[in-house]
């Protein structure tokens, strides 16, 4: 039908494809004689406008953009979501618009919405392949900076749990044994009283993939309303809708020039203030890179 496996996901998750007159899992596979019958529903109106939205741009050349992304904007135009997204305001950047920039404004990885942090950008078609080709090479260092309750039993801790739609609430997702598989690694950079300071770096991409695999050890992310961790605020020092993980650093070599990227973000206020209230050391909040401090950077390689 020439459709992506998401959109048909899409469509058989939401009910618009029957197996004789039957329901069944994206898994099931039909046998000979058995009709199936797909149902589309009329298309949301999805034209994606422009919008003069301010962004702050990390690195930007001919091919590469890489944006640091505030919390609270979602990446990718959707139902309740068509106007304020990032690729609203790509489409709002001068020259942005013009006929070599990819589908999608060229988004080749994504961030939830509650995330803040570096993004990387294609600007061309031929770049969005390569660097799509990278990430699924795995040849793109992620890392990022997370705070969770509780503590872990080691400084290293390596998840790897395969992740799928949650079967009984399609908004989160969960640990399913059918699922695709998924790796985080996790080092901790720092343990505090209520919780500890650690940096992650994905081997796989999938959707809420590191909030999903702490909160399947019982160490959700600090404020992480939607996997366990949205109590204890006032303690975590963070203000309401806002979880504790943030991307701040990104490795990556650029695919036309091959020169090595290294790319990194400071906390954002929000977050820099919740380090200093959960380690009970104002003294941080005068430091401008706290992570630099714990050494988040260190080990690079």
């Amino acid at each position: 039908m020439d459709i992506s496996r998401t959109a048909a996901a899409t469509l058989i998750a939401n009910g618009h494809v029957t197996v004789a007159e039957r329901r069944e899992k994206a898994s099931y596979r039909p046998v000979a004689g058995e009709r199936v019958d797909i149902a589309i529903p009329p298309p949301e109106s999805r034209e994606i406008l422009p919008e003069k939205i301010p962004i702050t741009v990390i690195h930007e050349d001919e091919s590469v953009l890489v944006v640091d992304k505030p919390a609270g904007m979602v990446v990718h135009p959707a139902p309740g979501n068509w106007s304020g997204t990032l690729v609203n305001a790509l489409l709002g950047r001068e020259g942005h618009g013009s006929d070599g920039v990819p589908d999608r404004a060229g988004i080749v990885h994504r961030l939830d919405k509650e995330t803040s942090g570096l993004l990387v950008v294609a600007k061309t078609e031929r770049s969005q392949r390569l660097l799509g080709a990278a990430i699924a090479d795995r040849r793109v260092t992620r890392r990022y900076a997370a705070m969770v309750w509780g503590h872990l039993d080691g400084d290293l801790l390596t998840i790897d749990r395969p992740i799928a739609r949650d079967p009984n609430d399609r908004k989160r997702m969960a640990i399913v044994s059918t699922g695709r598989a998924a790796r985080t690694d996790f080092v901790r950079l720092a343990r505090f009283n209520s919780g500890d300071l650690l940096r992650a770096q994905l081997h796989t991409g999938r959707t809420h993939q590191i909030r999903v695999h702490l909160a399947s050890v019982g160490k959700p992310v600090m404020g992480d309303d939607v996997y366990g961790g949205g109590g204890g605020r006032k303690l975590a020092g963070l203000p309401p809708r806002r979880h504790f993980l943030h991307a701040a650093w990104l490795r990556f070599a650029h695919p036309e020039t091959g020169e090595m990227l290294d790319l990194r973000s400071p906390l954002p206020p929000e977050l820099h203030a919740s380090l200093s209230a959960v380690a009970e050391e104002p003294d941080l909040l005068r430091n401008p890179d706290p992570l630099a401090a714990l050494g988040f950077y260190d080990a690079g390689d």
